[in-house]
């Protein structure tokens, strides 16, 4: 086991579990280097079904070099309806080759629109829109250009698997994109906001300029972090940050010297966007509590006493098992043989929390390392009872993400599928060691 690159070990990746060296490299040199195709879970009608019964179109797209939401505008857009109507299962992002289920609400085959950089095929017809997470997983191939030393995957592929018990596997980190791959600071500015540091969650964003942004950004920031004029630095700030700029609006108008005024300009921001500075917040202290696991020399592929683990969807295919984060069990001293041999059958899974107003935290050491890190982030689970989109119950999240990899050369390429939730560059930073920069 060694250190992590700095980057990851600021959004709390502190460890790679293999010891031997990368292959070097980077990726997304272009588009067709990085593809990703959906697992689908979703069922449709055929498309001359009665759309009373069946009013949602559902499409599969191939998108080359879009944004899941950059895809879904343009679409509405281009058929004339608003963009709620449009839904999808799991975002993906702009730099790849992606194809995914959407459903669009009302519309004939005959309406869609002709865009670049998109293949549509018509599915057929469901009765329901898409949902978020209505898929199982995700299936990738990925190229790794200018490899300095690709003949090291081999070796890493065997770390990996012992680390696994037999199978590829990795901790189930969330990936550098969770937080922000360029400037990662959504966990900071979620941290503020549990804590209710309206003012502090304000200024992680709109100030806290980062080296790798371009200058006139990196002076408008820290022309705010040093002025906290509001209005000058509507000046300053380029329109293509318009999430910042519509933050400076509420300040400028509301006065921008009180919690309240700090609150409005959060919450001027899309929900989604709200949401996912919590989330971010809980994905970090995850992150660390597996961290330390590994620290620790705590098993993955099976539990401890004091471990709470999930059972396996019911729904979900034998092939592909899924935890279900709803079927919890604790983990006692006479019970660990037992739910070991369900995790070696894919029965059941070591867990952590993403830590909420309902989470239960561990026992034993599993526990003790929960509330160690929540008390140096200064957390607890009532912090999360918060207003609007910034509430959080909690989850738990498997720690393991085990997956069928092949490896090729010339090019040196990846082909692995993983379940809905997991990152891809969680199981290419293994291989790479390098900057995550060079893995978004």
């Amino acid at each position: 086991m060694r250190e992590a690159h700095p980057r990851e070990r600021a959004v709390g990746m502190e460890y790679y579990v293999s010891d031997a060296d990368g292959v070097g490299g980077h990726l997304r040199d272009e588009a067709g280097d990085f593809r990703v195709r959906e697992r689908e879970a979703f069922e449709a009608e055929p498309v001359d079904s009665a759309t009373g019964d069946y009013p949602y179109l559902v499409l599969r797209a191939t998108l080359s070099g879009w944004d899941t939401n950059d895809f879904a505008r343009q679409l509405s857009n281009g058929l004339g309806i608003s963009r709620g109507r449009v839904s999808w299962a799991g975002t993906k992002d702009k730099h790849a080759v992606t194809t995914q289920l959407f459903t669009v609400q009302g519309v004939e085959p005959a309406d869609l629109p002709d865009l670049g950089g998109v293949d549509l095929e018509v599915v057929g017809r469901a009765g329901r829109a898409l949902q978020f997470g209505d898929l199982l997983g995700n299936e990738f191939e990925i190229v790794v250009r200018d490899a300095t030393d690709p003949e090291n995957a081999d070796e890493i592929t065997a770390e990996l698997r012992e680390f696994g018990d037999g199978d590829v596997a990795v901790p189930n980190f969330f990936g550098q994109q969770r937080f922000g791959s360029m400037r990662p600071i959504t966990h900071e500015v979620g941290l503020r906001i549990v804590r209710e540091d309206w003012e502090g969650a304000v200024m992680a964003y709109l100030g806290n300029p980062h080296e790798d942004e371009p200058p006139g950004t990196r002076e408008a920031r820290e022309f705010v972090d040093e002025t906290h004029d509001w209005q000058a630095a509507l000046d300053e700030f380029p329109h293509r940050l318009r999430y910042e700029r519509s933050m400076l609006h509420v300040l400028a108008e509301n006065g921008g010297d009180s919690p309240a005024d700090f609150r409005a300009a959060l919450e001027v921001l899309p929900d989604n966007l709200q949401a996912l500075f919590v989330h971010a917040a809980q994905s970090y202290a995850y992150n660390l509590m597996l961290s330390e696991r590994l620290a620790r020399g705590l098993p993955f592929t099976k539990p401890v006493a004091g471990d709470v683990v999930c059972f396996a969807d019911g729904d979900a295919t034998g092939e592909f098992p899924l935890p279900d984060t709803d079927r919890l069990q604790r983990v006692t001293e006479k019970r660990v043989d037992t739910i070991a041999r369900h995790c070696e059958r894919g029965r059941a899974f070591v867990t952590a929390p993403l830590v909420g107003l309902e989470t239960e935290l561990g026992d034993g050491e599993p526990g003790e390392i929960e509330r160690e890190v929540l008390d140096e982030l200064g957390l607890s689970p009532g912090d999360f009872d918060l207003p609007g989109e910034f509430y959080s119950e909690g989850t738990r999240r498997a720690v393991l993400v085990s997956t069928d990899l092949d490896v090729e050369r010339d090019p040196l390429t990846f082909s692995f599928t993983l379940p809905k939730g997991s990152y891809a560059t969680v199981v290419l930073r293994e291989y790479l060691k390098a900057d995550p920069m060079d893995l978004s």
